[in-house]
């Protein structure tokens, strides 16, 4: 069973999300909060897998409460539940260290999705975010001179970091380089050891920082 926290700010929409995930056979709602410091309390007292995190919240915002769930209660994924999907409001929540970032205009097999990916460590970005992703971070182009790049990254190792944050996957990636998966995974390990990356989520924080 996958333990969440629903974390919302209005009632109606907070009972909404506890009866639809309800229905879900693999997850179980241990609690809600009606704003972020309520949901970084509640895990004290209820560990949960995912939170699944309202960005606008009196008091203490998502944004925040992800920061400090992150930082206090480093095995408890949160997953970005919310009406906006800005450029600013997505880097924030990224940075914060959220690991998926979906709109309220998901659906329930999106949000189940979500939840079953960040427990297993993996991101997870609705289409409309993953658009603005894509769009933010453009296609690695190398110039004619050698990029300065951080962390000892060699050219091949960022390219294959700039995939990895566009959403592709390892299959995907091998058939855009011309590369065997394998090879793929070797330069993943490789580049997520460089740069202290966990995840994937992880990842595009750090492509998005460094602006790759």
């Amino acid at each position: 069973m996958i333990r969440v926290v629903v974390a919302d700010d209005q009632q109606a929409v907070r009972e909404g999300l506890v009866a639809l995930l309800g229905l879900l056979d693999d997850v179980d709602v241990v609690a809600s909060a009606g704003n972020g410091r309520e949901a970084v309390e509640i895990l004290t007292a209820h560990p949960a897998d995912v939170v699944l995190m309202d960005l606008r919240m009196p008091g203490l915002d998502g944004v925040a409460a992800t920061r400090l769930i992150r930082r206090d209660h480093p095995g408890t994924a949160v997953v970005v539940l919310t009406t906006y999907a800005d450029d600013a409001s997505i880097a924030d929540a990224l940075r914060a260290g959220a690991r998926g970032y979906l709109t309220k205009n998901s659906g329930r097999t999106e949000i189940a999705a979500a939840l079953r990916s960040a427990a297993a460590g993996q991101a997870i970005f609705t289409g409309e975010v993953s658009d603005r992703l894509v769009a933010a971070l453009g296609t690695w182009s190398a110039p004619r001179e050698k990029p300065e790049l951080p962390d000892g990254l060699t050219t091949r190792e960022a390219e294959v970091l700039v995939l990895v944050a566009r959403g592709l996957t390892n299959p995907e990636i091998a058939a855009e380089l011309y590369i065997g998966e394998a090879t793929v995974k070797t330069h993943i390990n490789n580049t997520f050891a460089k740069i202290g990356a966990r995840h994937r989520a992880e990842a595009v924080r750090y492509a998005l920082t460094h602006r790759l």
